[in-house]
């Protein structure tokens, strides 16, 4: 009998418990509509024990647009994750991006419409872009506002932080232009930004644990002026194996 009560307890011990709060998962009405997440989130949440459930106010989100993870596409739109560093929400990022993950995607049968494809290549092509900044005031800002941590040009070369890539590195990432749009959303920036009428005010239990980033959309302009006329660092070329 003491044997079958131990065994008893250890299969209990080992099933995923479902007492926890659900992760919620926020995404378009298409996505929602076509079945996918009622197909993918049980299967995550069998693996894992953890919960994640469709929510349209929940903590992760798939958009159509980065920032976030490219994580499948459909008709020819990519959609992509948000989240946090939360360790659940990082989790279910990697599960998702994993091969399984994307097996997972590719192997649901929508009743309606095209399949979905979890494999595929993000071009991301260099525009010609037009700003409308004041690149002289972006220089300025750009310095009092980011040259805590960033190496913004020569001026100040020797200050930032070495875990932190220079404007001249940023701007040769195909990607520049969004990331410094929405540099506000990605971490660590969060933390210590406001951009006025955008985000919203650091609530009284959390305040910015540095002296916050504080500016205006037309600041984030002229910040863009000022990098999109800068010269992008030589990266090299791409590590190749053997």
């Amino acid at each position: 009998m003491r044997f079958v009560l131990l065994c008893l307890s250890l299969t209990l011990s080992a099933t995923p418990s479902w007492s926890q709060e659900a992760l919620g998962l926020a995404a378009p009405d298409e996505i929602s509509d076509s079945g996918l997440l009622q197909h993918i989130l049980p299967r995550f949440s069998l693996k894992t024990g953890i919960r994640v459930v469709a929510d349209e106010n929940g903590v992760m989100s798939l958009v159509l647009s980065p920032p976030g993870d490219p994580v499948f596409a459909r008709d020819g739109v990519i959609y992509h994750l948000r989240t946090t560093d939360a360790p659940k929400q990082t989790r279910f990022r990697e599960w998702l991006l994993s091969d399984i993950g994307k097996r997972t995607v590719e192997n649901f049968a929508p009743a309606d419409g095209a399949t979905f494809s979890a494999r595929f290549d993000v071009a991301v092509a260099e525009k010609t872009q037009e700003v409308d900044g004041d690149a002289a005031l972006g220089q300025d800002l750009s310095m009092t506002h980011c040259g805590r941590c960033h190496v913004i040009g020569p001026q100040n070369r020797m200050n930032g932080l070495g875990s932190t890539p220079s404007f001249a590195v940023l701007r040769a990432m195909p990607d520049w232009s969004e990331r410094f749009q929405a540099f506000f959303a990605l971490n660590p920036h969060p933390a210590f930004t406001q951009i006025e009428g955008v985000t919203e005010p650091f609530p009284p239990e959390r305040p910015s644990p540095i002296h916050p980033v504080e500016m205006t959309l037309t600041d984030l302009d002229a910040i863009l002026a000022f990098v999109a006329a800068l010269s992008a660092a030589d990266l090299g070329a791409p590590l190749q194996l053997q």
